[in-house]
């Protein structure tokens, strides 16, 4: 049977980098297998739909490279891939589990529901409904039906035994039958809850893998009932570790940013976040850290997720995020740099300059927006120098060395590397000075700053035209 896994998001705000991890991982199971990757929206709880989620999560996701084969837009042979649109379906089978005796009309109205949920409080009893409902006449539930009166649809869990499954990840898992409550199939306002929707849409899209996060785990001996009160076959399941902050506490938005769209928003790389994510959880099983999309389809397996939560260490993905910077090619970074220098209102040199600019500081910056951010020197000349860095920069002397800097270098035949590195140590020998001495203020009168590329690269790069007027320009204002 050909591989089918499906990524089923509710379309509540932005998309999770918990949820890109589970819809990463079923993509490169799937591909892996050469198999199909269904995206699905489960809008059940229309409470919590939020306008433009769904074109948000399907941007993301294409943004992420995890183009899906099935679903919202593209369609697919076993649609709809919205659950909203699905409605009948779902009762149509609460119905039938009815008529089998595997689930019963309920008519406890929410006062009642919640009068127990308090005296179960109270007992420091786990909340679970009581079957108030369970055993009521047939003929008597069918008629409060028929009259009108308000319902749900419960399934029934067997009294004793046990549930034992195999999980991909977790192995052999067994769970009492006490434990699991007479779940809410179909609400009184006739949608179904996640756990009939799931198991419906399940099976009718022949899905063959159920790849999702830890938390579902305690539901899942429902979602196999189900599976047996229907006749069908379950699919394999495997369960995700959670994602933790560096305490160890369950990843949330108090601690920091949790959206994928933050951090794209941050300028990290698509590919940087896709390795990163994939890491959360899995591991190649040797040393290498840098992975392309299709490096990862070529080396997943569930067989290397763990069980242990994941720890999402923000300093990790910067550090990818600048290994992946490193291996584009400088030509592919030259519309992004130039795009920035134009929304900056500056100067925008030729790309060729820009490349060369991006070949001097790529080993240096960790995000494509620090190319301008802070290295703006290599595309106009610095308004401003750095204050806490003047008195160790531009010490007592310094201009009158820097004067005679230029001086030498506008005398050069050439203006390159090896002859500016030679005309400022040949100064220093002739000055008696080391030629720190020469070389910290000269940057800080180029850039503002103290720190950068090589400072012979620099003024190379720069031009002779560009460093004599910088030069003379931070001799004058800085004294």
């Amino acid at each position: 049977m050909s591989v089918r896994v499906r990524f089923a998001p509710s379309p509540t705000g932005y998309l999770h980098v918990g949820g890109l991890r589970t819809a990463l991982y079923n993509y490169l199971f799937a591909k892996h297998h050469g198999g199909s990757f269904v995206l699905r929206i489960e809008d059940t709880d229309q409470s919590r739909k939020v306008e433009g989620a769904v074109e948000n999560l399907i941007r993301t996701l294409r943004w992420a490279g995890l183009d899906y084969d099935e679903g919202p837009e593209k369609g697919g042979p076993y649609g709809p891939y919205v659950q909203s649109e699905r409605l009948s379906t779902y009762r149509e089978h609460a119905t039938r589990l009815v008529e089998s005796g595997k689930a019963y009309y309920c008519f406890c109205t929410s006062e009642r529901l919640d009068e127990l949920r308090q005296k179960q409080q109270a007992l420091k009893l786990p909340p679970s409904y009581d079957r108030h409902c369970r055993d009521l006449p047939r003929e008597e539930s069918a008629k409060r039906v028929a009259d009108g009166e308000g319902h749900v649809v419960r399934m029934k869990v067997p009294i004793g035994g046990e549930m034992t499954f195999e999980d991909r990840i977790r192995g052999k898992v067994t769970i009492a039958h006490k434990v699991i409550d007479d779940q809410v199939l179909l609400k009184s306002d006739g949608f179904p809850t996640y756990h009939l929707a799931v198991v419906v849409d399940d099976h009718h899209m022949a899905i063959t893998h159920v790849i999702r996060g830890e938390e579902w785990l305690p539901s899942t001996p429902k979602h196999i009932l189900l599976y047996q009160y229907f006749g069908w076959d379950a699919p394999e399941f495997a369960h995700l570790p959670l994602l933790l902050n560096a305490d160890r506490s369950k990843l949330s938005k108090r601690q920091g940013d949790v959206a994928v769209e933050d951090y794209r928003a941050k300028g990290y790389l698509r590919d940087a976040i896709v390795n990163f994510v994939a890491f959360l959880g899995w591991n190649p099983g040797d040393e290498r850290e840098l992975f392309s999309l299709e490096d990862l389809v070529r080396d997943f397996s569930l067989e290397r997720v763990g069980k242990a939560g994941a720890v999402f260490n923000v300093e990790k993905l910067q550090w990818l995020n600048q290994q992946h910077l490193r291996r584009q090619g400088a030509a592919d970074l030259v519309p992004q740099v130039r795009q920035l220098i134009v929304d900056r209102g500056w100067t925008v040199p030729p790309d060729a300059a820009i490349e060369r600019a991006i070949h001097l500081m790529r080993e240096r910056v960790t995000f494509v927006h620090d190319f301008v951010e802070f290295s703006d020197y290599l595309f106009r000349d610095p308004d401003q120098f750095d204050p806490e860095a003047r008195a160790k920069s531009w010490p007592e002397g310094a201009a009158d060395r820097v004067r005679r800097l230029a001086d030498r270098l506008e005398g050069l035949s050439t203006f390159d590397h090896p002859s500016i590195e030679a005309a400022l140590k040949d100064l220093a020998t002739d000055l008696q000075i080391k030629p720190g001495l020469l070389v910290h203020p000269t940057r800080y009168a180029l850039s503002g700053k103290t720190v950068g590329p090589g400072l012979y690269e620099l003024m190379e790069f720069l031009g002779r035209e560009t460093v004599l007027r910088r030069l003379r320009h931070a001799i004058t204002n800085l004294g």
